[in-house]
């Protein structure tokens, strides 16, 4: 995927919780209510992190230097880790202290309207950047299911901004709950429960994306259809097989793909070259982001 499906989610995504963290704050101001201080402190962590993604996708364009000579294509993967981390510490850790403290030492909401009308307009600014995140990764996601997309992207970006959104709108939900149940119970403790509930959600959503993150900045290696494809390509024409083989994600866009084929014998040397260079152009054909190739040719030595 070319990164700007990914940057047009990460610009509503931006624009959305930059709007969205400002009426959240100030609703807190008026009302008190600890639900919305945490929910003003996640959308201006999501704000953060959309700037984060968008510098990944700039720094990761920087050409190939002596000391990185693959280029810096995971720099994507590194900020989406941070991104990560963030919305662990800035969004999780916060909620779950305040609504902790919230319960704890219980306080009247004021103006409560104002919070709800706040909750119920800033719903409708994430579902905006959602249904846009969602378009955008229909584009690449294929027939996996939505669990499976976020499992297996090599893409950070879309994901990113998927999780942060469905979490973004179930703590919406959970903080409409709880300063609503504060009104109609009289018991500002829903409040507390309802941030407590808000900061379990983004713990949850922050450890997945740090798993997956992490895997990919560890190296991830082509999907099974990408490999059963190279191979495919590969062992075609004067390649007999192949005898071993390892791929590894540079960064989202580009892959590497290291190889050693049992070629035909009695091959010269013009025509082992020319059988590496035809294998190098079937595999380019059908797995375009297999852009780094390095192929070992070799004699077939399996016993007969």
């Amino acid at each position: 995927m070319s990164a700007g499906g990914g940057t047009k989610a990460i610009l509503a995504a931006l624009g959305a919780n930059a709007g969205i963290a400002v009426a959240k704050f100030v609703g807190f101001l008026f009302t008190g209510s600890s639900s919305m201080l945490a929910e003003s402190v996640h959308s201006l962590a999501d704000t953060s992190n959309q700037g984060l993604l968008l510098l990944g996708q700039r720094t990761s364009r920087r050409r190939a230097t002596r000391e990185h000579p693959f280029g810096f294509g995971r720099d994507r993967y590194f900020y989406s880790f941070i991104v990560a981390l963030m919305l662990f510490t800035l969004g999780s850790a916060f909620a779950l202290y305040e609504g902790i403290h919230k319960v704890e030492h219980p306080e009247p909401l004021t103006s409560p309207l104002v919070a709800v009308v706040i909750l119920v307009v800033a719903i409708c600014l994430e579902g905006y950047s959602f249904f846009t995140a969602m378009g955008e990764s229909r584009k690449i996601k294929g027939d996996v299911s939505w669990w499976g997309f976020i499992r297996q992207s090599r893409t950070p970006e879309l994901p990113v901004v998927l999780l942060e959104d469905t979490g973004a709108l179930l703590g919406l939900v959970f903080a409409l709950a709880g300063v609503g149940l504060a009104e109609l119970t009289g018991d500002p403790v829903w409040d507390g429960i309802g941030t407590i509930a808000i900061g379990s959600l983004l713990g949850v959503i922050a450890i997945i994306l740090i798993v997956e993150m992490k895997s990919l900045l560890i190296g991830e290696g082509a999907t099974e259809q990408q490999l059963d494809t190279i191979c495919t390509e590969l062992a075609a024409g004067k390649v007999e097989r192949v005898i071993h083989i390892r791929t590894q994600y540079l960064g989202p866009e580009e892959l590497l793909v290291a190889a050693k084929l049992a070629l035909a014998p009695n091959l010269t040397v013009a025509e082992v070259a020319q059988a590496i260079d035809d294998a190098e152009a079937r595999v380019r054909a059908k797995v375009p982001i297999a852009r780094l190739i390095y192929l070992e040719p070799d004699l077939d030595r399996q016993p007969a």
